[in-house]
């Protein structure tokens, strides 16, 4: 169980277990609130969903004369929720309380690198500003791909007065990482249904001062001799966090190193990976979805995370099974990409409004729906920010925010009783299985019309260590 990865580094992965993920289950203190439709939305002519806040080299968030900067991926809100993949633009908000937010426009006025961007990190040192983003399609290809890269943009101004922020050009964009095909699967290489090098993420270690790039990837997991046909497809399902570092602490120049953990035979996408550190721990934390879990395992869409006393690990699993928040079993889609930060002695949890109105088994039903009915039951803003109590290797949510409540740095926050949770016997409803391509995983295939997509607990805890295959495929 503690072999190393094969990278010749000697360093241990975590693993996410079949083992572990197989006592997933919605509990009081895992399950949000109803959002219902939303109550806030400053912005309605835009879909808005990934987002992340603008934070310095430690981790907080940036304060930039008084304001607080939001970065979105957005697209009109007039186009089908579904297709808003196809057109995503990085945009900007800001606000001075944390509460009442404007919108700065598109970041990129052209030159940006892919056919799209997708989701990433914003870094402000020392008034310098760079933009990680996920370079999603080859700009020189005549149809949409689905190609991924790392991608960086800076040089821009970032400039702040009473009135408000503005962003102004010319930006520098630079390919920073693609996958090796050793350590990080390629896109040639893929047996699963999505593919996914994408989401970096900035993260200056509090101890050491080393820089990091986490960034969710593949793990290389091919067939292998005398694999009977159930194991070899669940070896499809691969995802992993994967790592680069900045030796010298230059925010442009980065190396790849092993994935800190992989879920190989578990779960094919842990998107957004991020960390938080609390009181001295390492708290790693992942979004998924119910249809990329690897076939005999079920989990709801929903916050993964792990747990580690050193950031390279070895990290154990949160709660036992890893779920941290999920949403109620009448709307299991009504919020996703949740991205949490410390705020006081919480962690806070924001994220975005997705599908509120639909307590379907699958996204791929709302595609039979109306267009109006799909536009109608989407958010397509910021969700309510969860509470989040963190205790060791245990979480607990304690209630939730308004949406678009980010709160500033010294603001007390109410009392929290959890009186807003759901109580436990309301918290059935069977977890569908996993396995299933459909939605979000069929939409970033190449699934073509206007079909709706979605977005993108008891064994020790420990996130295993990655097992040697046998086979020089660097662990799975």
């Amino acid at each position: 169980m503690h072999e190393t990865s094969g990278s010749g580094d000697g360093r241990r992965r975590s693993r996410w277990t079949r083992e572990q993920a197989a006592s997933i289950e919605r509990r009081h203190g895992n399950v949000a609130p109803s959002a219902g439709a939303p109550e806030v939305d400053p912005f309605p002519e835009l879909h808005i969903w990934d987002t992340w806040l603008l934070r310095d080299p430690h981790g907080e968030i940036a304060d930039v004369d008084g304001w607080r900067l939001a970065f979105s991926l957005t697209a009109p809100a007039d186009l089908l929720p579904g297709k808003r993949h196809d057109v995503a633009e990085i945009r900007c908000f800001y606000s001075g309380d944390g509460e009442t937010w404007h919108d700065a426009g598109p970041v990129f006025d052209g030159g940006a690198l892919g056919q799209r961007q997708w989701a990433g990190s914003a870094l402000y040192d020392d008034g310098d500003l760079y933009l990680y983003y996920t370079a999603a399609g080859d700009e020189t290809a005549d149809k949409m791909t689905y190609t991924q890269r790392i991608a960086v943009a800076h040089g821009g101004a970032l400039t702040a007065s009473n009135e408000g922020v503005e962003l102004a050009g010319p930006w520098t964009h630079e390919t920073l990482l693609t996958p090796d095909g050793e350590w990080y699967e390629t896109e040639a290489g893929s047996r699963g249904m999505i593919y996914t090098f994408r989401d970096p993420w900035f993260f200056e270690d509090p101890a050491t001062g080393e820089t990091y790039l986490l960034f969710e990837a593949n793990a290389p997991a091919p067939e292998r001799p005398g694999d009977d046909p159930e194991t070899s497809h669940r070896r499809e399902f691969n995802g992993c966090v994967g790592v680069a570092v900045s030796e010298s602490g230059d925010p442009l120049s980065w190396e790849l190193r092993p994935p800190l953990l992989d879920a190989v035979e578990v779960n094919q996408e842990l998107e957004r990976p991020h960390v938080v550190v609390a009181d001295g721990r390492y708290y790693l934390f992942v979004c998924s979805h119910v249809h990329t879990f690897a076939p005999g395992v079920t989990g709801p869409d929903a916050l993964y995370g792990f747990v580690a006393d050193a950031f390279e690990g070895e990290y154990r699993t949160l709660n036992g099974s890893g779920l941290v928040a999920t949403n109620p079993p009448d709307a299991p889609f009504q919020a996703y990409s949740w991205m949490a930060f410390a705020h006081e002695e919480e962690v806070l949890v924001q994220g975005f409004l997705n599908y509120y109105d639909f307590a379907g088994d699958s996204l791929d039903a709302i595609a039979d729906l109306p267009e109006a009915d799909q536009r109608d039951r989407f958010g397509g803003t910021l969700a309510p920010t969860l509470r989040l109590a963190v205790e060791g290797d245990r979480t607990r949510l304690l209630g939730a925010l308004g949406g678009w409540r980010i709160p500033t740095p010294d603001e007390p926050l109410p009392p929290a009783d959890g009186s807003a949770l759901p109580t436990d016997d309301v918290l059935h409803g069977e977890v569908p299985a996993g396995g299933a391509a459909g939605g979000y995983a069929a939409f970033l295939g190449g699934a073509s019309g206007g079909a709706a997509v979605s977005e993108r607990d008891e064994t020790d805890g420990r996130a295993g260590p990655s097992e040697d295959d046998g086979d020089g495929d660097s662990g799975g």
